[in-house]
């Protein structure tokens, strides 16, 4: 199985579309959207994948979704989502992400990394 990690905070902010307004409201609705990846996959990726949403700040306590697991960053989520990527035991983990930072920490530990657009 592959994990897919997805880095809320930076997938949330790639369109503007008031999200600031309703940081909660915004990760649920992309929760919501990643729901049926679990079953579905992504192209480049086969189903079934583990997929976990990392949220921060305002956006934390929106809880999981069948399909969706959802972690709430005590801090930094980019530090989470490291977190995840190196206590990995999927054969395969992939990331969502346009930060560079954080797209050069995952990918040194090995996992691969995807633009937001492919979740949106």
């Amino acid at each position: 199985m592959t994990l897919l990690v997805v880095d809320g905070a930076n997938v949330v902010g790639s369109v503007p579309d008031g999200w600031w307004k309703d940081r909660a409201g915004a990760a649920v609705r992309l929760r919501e959207r990643l729901r049926p990846l679990a079953a579905a996959g992504l192209p480049g990726l086969p189903p079934p994948l583990d997929v976990v949403l990392v949220v921060e700040g305002r956006a934390t306590g929106i809880g999981a979704a069948p399909g969706v697991s959802v972690v709430d960053a005590p801090g930094s989520g980019d530090d989470t989502i490291v977190e995840l990527v190196r206590d990995a035991t999927d054969p395969a983990v992939v990331v969502v992400t346009a930060d560079r930072g954080l797209r050069e920490r995952v990918t040194a530990l090995g996992a691969d990394v995807l633009g937001p657009r492919t979740v949106r």
